[in-house]
């Protein structure tokens, strides 16, 4: 059975073509566009600027909502998790990130993870399936209204980072158009400026991403200083080791404007790559690649069962981060969030708490 169009993943040029198929002007999409995005409104009967018959004819040929609220989560410290369902029953999980100047939405871009990294409780689920264009936007826009109500002003704007289930780079296409869709100012108008896609080192993506012209801030994930070690907790390195994925980092690096910078993140795992030493080499690799418009950002491992790693004491991540920067690596410690609700990072696997 053929699924019906998804309009809320649909461009606005696709959308002209759709109307256009059903003998509608080109005006009724852009209106169609608005209601999705800008007004955030997810029931063709809630868009009273189109005439009841479009809105039947619409709702006869497409959908406009496909996910589903199975629960809703609120930390102590305000983070809220927001699980949900695919019309076909996958899960789906997204998270809001409160702060005082900013609020960021993490979201997915596939039902579990196909990676297995040792540390992720994510990699538990395996890889389900990905999700569609529409199906991003879709969890966006459902956070939005949860926290401002329908079509309400988000006080901050909105940051968004791609790290929450998968690995956006394994669904290039749909999250690259999701994010072409979510930042048509007629829209949601979120920049890429204002959103973060991180990666476990996809290198072929990694090079596609450097070539586009409206590319958003780029993280990877090393969590190694040795391919040994980075083998064992990661096992997409035995694919894309060190040198590829540096090589890589380095090429992205030449193109970032004047004042950019990427970032690598780093889980601090307790006594296995949490050492002074191990500090130490991760500066010395940056260097011999010659990387210096880096960031590391620290994140102390998320402890989960079944998941037998444990997060190195709050000393022995800011002596791994003086490691760092007496060797001229800017480097930040991640304060954990939503950890009490399984929102923290390498946390989210369709957990019901």
């Amino acid at each position: 059975m053929v699924e019906k169009p998804h309009l809320i993943g649909h461009s606005r040029a696709e959308l002209v073509e759709l109307l256009a198929e059903n003998g509608e002007p080109r005006y009724r999409a852009d209106q169609i566009f608005r209601g999705l995005h800008q007004r955030r409104l997810r029931d063709l009967n809630e868009m009273t600027d189109l005439p009841k018959a479009l809105r039947e004819k619409l709702g006869q040929i497409a959908v406009t909502e496909t996910l589903s609220v199975e629960s809703r989560y609120l930390s102590t410290d305000g983070t809220r998790r927001f699980l949900m369902k695919t019309h076909d029953g996958y899960p789906v999980e997204t998270v809001f990130i409160p702060t005082e100047n900013r609020d960021t939405i993490c979201f997915s871009s596939q039902s579990g993870c196909a990676l297995k990294c040792d540390f992720c409780l994510t990699a538990k689920l395996g890889i389900l399936r990905s999700l569609t264009a529409g199906e991003i936007i879709e969890q966006i826009v459902i956070v939005l209204n949860d926290v401002y109500g329908v079509g309400g002003e988000t006080p901050h704007g909105t940051n968004l980072v791609a790290m929450g289930a998968g690995e956006p780079f394994l669904n290039f296409e749909n999250l690259i158009k999701a994010l072409d869709i979510m930042s048509d100012e007629n829209g949601l108008f979120i920049v890429p400026g204002r959103v973060t896609v991180s990666t476990a080192g996809i290198v072929p993506k990694i090079e596609e991403f450097t070539k586009l012209e409206k590319r958003p801030n780029l993280a990877i994930s090393l969590s190694a200083p040795t391919d040994e070690l980075r083998d064992r907790l990661m096992p997409i390195n035995k694919r894309w080791n060190l040198d590829a994925l540096l090589n890589a980092a380095k090429a992205f690096e030449r193109t970032l404007k004047r004042g950019e910078r990427f970032t690598f993140e780093y889980v601090l795992l307790g006594g296995v790559n949490d050492s002074e030493k191990q500090a130490a080499e991760l500066a010395d690799l940056l260097q011999r690649y010659n990387l210096r418009r880096v960031k590391i950002n620290l994140i102390a491992h998320n402890s989960a069962e079944p998941l037998e790693y444990s997060p190195p004491d709050d000393g022995q991540v800011e002596r791994f981060k003086a490691v760092l920067e007496a060797n001229g690596v800017s480097a930040y410690v991640r304060k954990p969030r939503g950890r009490d609700i399984y929102a923290a990072c390498g946390q989210l696997a369709a957990k019901a708490v």
